[in-house]
């Protein structure tokens, strides 16, 4: 309950908070002279940026990127504030709304941000938090034990890069609020009503360019409700009991998700292994403190043939791993070796089994929360705590040991998975040897069905990856020989999805790719060594082409996964339609773009329409204008955003469960208004 009424604040001492009539962005201050010489180097060419200049002036160094990235990441920034006081113990539920306004708006039911006066600023801690970088309660003080908001700039990072920001505080009975624009204080803080509960709410509004704001920071401020629920909903996974609700008001009706899960990291692995046939009903948890370090550990096997492990410390994403993943790794091989040499799974000529083994067909997630973490920068990648890898391999050690001793059935399963993956690891080295990239000196292995260019320079290379004979046969004489290469491709490829890698390695277009690209796959992938920079799936614009591309795509995905996160791979945009009336020809892409160039040159007389099927259907000199020329053609870069829902698509379109599947394109069939069958 909220009545108004605005008592004063004692400051102790006065602030200039007032901003000025210019409500531009900040500037750097430099000292002025009568005349300036561009190309001398002297005191007039230091910058000195302050409050939250910086943050303005190089936004990339706080959020990673101003694109949907960072802006996504502004939105992770309050929330993480919130998740904190969950990890503190004071906050159950986190409410994240999108408004019709273009405003994101995070409420938590925590303490609140402190609102008394800072002892040496002489200002509110409400407002130093959000205006001073490394400002907050989590470098030493007692605000906060664990928490994943380090470096301090969180907060006060999402202030400077909104064109405006208010937070209201619900502490002591009393209702506090004050607003920003683009990091500076509008007005002093101040009481706006009574309540009765405690908490924060803070909603900015992104300072992202338009037509009335060119000179704003984002590319966007679009929100995007399927990224920020997959995030979201990771949360509460990783902190049991804590409910978070994601709310988009931008839609009628309105959508809501609530994520809130009291078996925490348990249902993450469940939710990881949805779409595939588990080897065991419920997943191996292990939970424990050492030296004040929680360990939460949850894994299960599945019939697939990838290893899916995700390990957070302090509720933050590590994708490169670190001392965490070492020590789990470490344990689960060495107790799994350990049962298989006590129980006869291993004989005593086998050697043991390696650490790929014993993860494939491993879901698995790995949560740590420590006092002190060390991350690598402030994407914080991976953790670097060297005694976080003891900590967890004698928590998973002991634990798992003991697991597979009282339980005889399931450790069964496991070893029989574990020693089948080690006898189709030394297949595929055998396998390998075939497939494994040759020296400049012994080209003559590459497939001989490339097409290669003449240019060695990665970066301007290309190779197109054809469907069919009659359609590489067209790309080979159309293209530029000096820089794009052409690689047919017969028929589908295998389903990596479903099978091992040393079954993968004797389907002859998977071995013809491996070549070509020069790079290797899987644990011995080597992007220094790709032959290509763009690597782009030419494929028909019909739903077999469509099933090609997948194929592809899944390949690269589960075995050269580098390639997609570095923005090598690309999908080649063949036009759908020629259109010929009188002497002119146009190409386009699709109905609506066909639609258009109807209205444009008219329907009288009636002008020739030509459907394509299929890329062997157009000249080389068609092709080359249409698909493969760089100034004229068009082509879709493949990125994964988000690692967890790639994996999850991948394995419900190409997996063995049915059910979903079905689920899956009944529930999107809307979406598709052109289908060739």
């Amino acid at each position: 309950m909220v009545t108004d009424q605005t008592p004063e604040i004692n400051y102790n001492q006065p602030g200039d908070t007032d901003l000025p009539n210019d409500q531009t962005e900040p500037h750097a201050s430099a000292t002025s002279a009568t005349a300036v010489d561009k190309n001398a180097y002297d005191e007039t060419q230091i910058q000195v940026l302050e409050g939250l200049e910086a943050v303005r002036k190089r936004p990339g160094m706080y959020i990673g990127s101003t694109d949907f990235r960072g802006l996504h990441h502004c939105v992770y920034e309050i929330v993480d504030n919130a998740i904190d006081e969950a990890l503190a113990g004071y906050c159950t539920d986190i409410n994240v709304f999108l408004h019709k306004d273009g405003s994101c708006e995070v409420r938590d039911n925590g303490r609140g941000f402190p609102v008394g006066i800072h002892p040496k600023l002489g200002r509110p801690a409400v407002e130093v938090c959000l205006t001073v970088l490394h400002a907050g309660g989590k470098f030493g003080g007692e605000g906060y034990k664990v928490s994943g908001g380090l470096h301090g700039v969180g907060a006060s990072v999402v202030n400077a890069l909104s064109r405006r920001m208010k937070v209201t505080v619900y502490q002591d009975g009393n209702v506090y609020q004050q607003e920003y624009a683009r990091g500076k204080v509008l007005y002093d803080l101040k009481v706006i009503g009574t309540t009765d509960r405690t908490g924060t709410t803070v909603q900015f509004w992104p300072d992202a360019r338009g037509e009335d704001n060119p000179d704003g920071v984002f590319e966007t401020g679009d929100f995007q409700f399927n990224i920020l629920k997959a995030r979201l909903r990771e949360m509460a996974f990783l902190n049991k009991g804590v409910r978070i609700t994601l709310t988009d008001e931008r839609v009628e009706p309105a959508i809501e998700r609530v994520y809130h899960y009291e078996g925490g990291i348990i249902e993450f692995v469940r939710y990881l292994n949805k779409n595939k046939e588990v080897l065991f009903p419920d997943p191996i948890y292990m939970e424990g403190v050492i030296k004040g370090t929680t360990v939460e550990v949850a894994l299960q096997y599945n019939d697939t043939y990838q290893e899916n492990i995700y390990t957070f410390a302090n509720n933050i994403h590590t994708p490169e791993g670190g001392t965490h993943l070492t020590g789990f790794s470490s344990a689960l091989t060495r107790s799994i070796n350990e049962y298989g040499r006590q129980f006869g799974f291993l004989k005593a000529s086998d050697t043991n089994l390696k650490s790929e083994d014993v993860r494939e067909s491993l879901a698995a997630v790995i949560s740590v929360k420590l006092v002190e973490p060390q991350f690598e920068g402030q994407t914080k990648s991976k953790l670097g705590n060297s005694e976080v890898r003891g900590i967890v391999d004698g928590l998973v050690y002991d634990r798992l040991s003991t697991f597979l001793g009282e339980n005889p059935a399931i450790a069964r399963i496991i070893l029989d998975r574990c020693v089948g993956a080690a006898r189709a690891r030394e297949a595929a080295r055998k396998a390998r040897e075939l497939t494994r990239r040759k020296t400049v000196l012994e080209s003559a292995s590459l497939p001989g069905k490339l097409a290669d260019c003449t240019e060695r320079d990665p970066e301007k290379c290309e190779i197109f990856l054809v469907e069919g004979d009659s359609a590489g046969g067209s790309a080979k004489t159309g293209r530029d020989r000096f820089f794009q290469a052409i690689l047919p491709l017969r028929g589908k490829i295998l389903n990596v999805e479903k099978v091992r890698i040393d079954r993968a390695l004797s389907n002859n277009e998977i071995k013809a790719m491996i070549t070509a690209f020069g790079c290797g796959y899987g644990d011995e992938f080597n992007i220094e060594k790709l032959r290509y920079h763009r690597i782009v799936c030419m494929t028909d614009a019909d739903v077999d082409g469509a099933h090609i591309r997948i194929l592809m795509l899944t390949f690269f995905y589960r075995y050269m996964r580098p390639l997609i996160e570095k923005g090598y791979v690309y999908i080649a945009m063949p036009p759908l339609y020629k259109v010929t009336k009188g002497k002119k020809e146009y190409y386009v892409y699709d109905d609506n773009e066909l639609e258009k160039l109807l209205q444009e040159i008219g329907r009288d007389p009636k002008p020739e329409i030509r459907r394509y099927k299929g890329l062997g259907e157009m000249s080389s000199e068609q092709l080359w204008q249409t698909t493969m020329n760089p100034e004229t053609r068009t082509m879709m870069q493949v990125s994964v955003e988000d690692a967890m829902a790639a994996d999850e698509i991948m394995s419900l379109l190409m997996g063995d469960k049915v059910e979903p599947r079905k689920e899956f394109i009944e529930e999107n069939a809307k979406l598709v208004t052109d289908l060739d069958i």
